[in-house]
């Protein structure tokens, strides 16, 4: 049972909000019609989709890591597809400046003025794209709009749209022309997903899927599920979801244990504690339930945490995987009941 600690969550646990049946239908039955679309075209990569709905709900921003070539992209793209609002893509490279992606002043010589002109990302879900191929001057431009959403600039401050999501991805493996993203600019992701090469059967899938639609214009019948007006209703639904005090000091109790392990040279912060308490609160809803239980809190814990802590030196070369840590770490500390 340990080795499915990361698993999806099933378990039962004693309900006691006040969200109806009603609504957690309604709920539901626009979860699965997202999903839906989303499969017309991605085989597999269910956690992927469901971290994605997830962060919609608890409006978190989220970082997809995997190698070249299984679809992290057009997964982005095709999950943003199912919202009706605003998209941009920004490709990162290594030239690109801070004013780039956040817009910059230009003199208007009509008005003999300086007038604003906006960025790619002033948008609504913000894909960027291979996040790390960037230097540290323009990753440092995405932290106040990715905190506060807003931006400042000569003085005057923007604020985003509703809603506001960014979705990055990176290359694990390439590290020529890639700068480390800034432990701060992490914390600010929501989740840190990894994704995997499609297990055979998916793989056989997908080429039957495309043998007869190389340009994959499948992509064309994905359609847009959720407005901001019906993603706002569901924000305020998940925060109705009950959570036991029990369970929210099972959270601060795995969060701190993360800042005194010896494997660990850095820990969590309460970004991420809060980070999961949210989190496990959209997926339970997601499973039909107006409550939260321990198993939703360790589904939740790995994409919340991966990415917030550093193994030690001496974990790190004895490769030693983060996700090992986190699952030690959960593992000792007693359920609630």
């Amino acid at each position: 049972m340990e080795d499915n600690i990361f698993d999806s969550p099933e378990a039962s646990y004693p309900q006691a909000s006040k969200i109806s049946q009603e609504e957690i239908n309604e709920f539901r039955k626009y979860v699965e019609a997202v999903k839906g679309e989303v499969k017309k075209v991605i085989v597999g990569q269910r956690q992927l989709i469901d971290l994605f709905i997830a962060s919609l709900f608890v409006n978190g921003h989220i970082l997809i890591e995997g190698v070249p070539g299984i679809a992290k992209t057009l997964a982005a793209k095709l999950l943003s597809q199912t919202i009706k609002s605003d998209f941009s893509r920004i490709q990162f490279t290594p030239d690109l400046m801070p004013s780039d992606i956040i817009g910059t002043s230009i003199f208007n010589l009509k008005s003999t003025e300086f007038e604003f002109k906006k960025g790619p990302v002033f948008s609504n879900i913000v894909l960027i794209d291979e996040i790390n191929r960037a230097p540290a001057k323009t990753q440092a431009a995405l932290f106040e709009v990715m905190e506060e959403r807003q931006i400042s600039i000569d003085g005057t401050t923007y604020k985003m749209e509703y809603p506001f999501m960014v979705i990055a991805t990176q290359n694990p493996i390439e590290q020529e022309g890639t700068y480390k993203l800034p432990e701060a600019q992490l914390d600010r992701f929501l989740f840190k997903i990894n994704v995997n090469y499609p297990v055979l059967e998916e793989e056989k899938i997908i080429l039957k899927r495309f043998s007869e639609d190389f340009e994959q214009t499948i992509k064309g019948d994905v359609k847009p599920i959720i407005n901001a007006k019906l993603l706002k209703k569901f924000q305020e639904l998940v925060e109705k979801v009950h959570i036991k005090d029990e369970l929210l000091d099972y959270i601060a109790t795995i969060v701190f244990n993360t800042r005194n392990n010896a494997d660990l040279f850095l820990g969590a912060s309460p970004r991420a504690s809060l980070a999961i308490m949210k989190s496990c609160k959209a997926m339970a809803l997601m499973h039909g339930r107006d409550y939260v239980t321990p198993d939703d809190i360790k589904f939740i814990a790995y994409p919340v945490l991966n990415h917030r802590v550093i193994l030690s030196a001496e974990r790190d070369l004895e490769g030693v995987d983060t996700k090992d840590v986190i699952k030690d770490i959960i593992n000792k500390i007693e359920v609630p009941r």
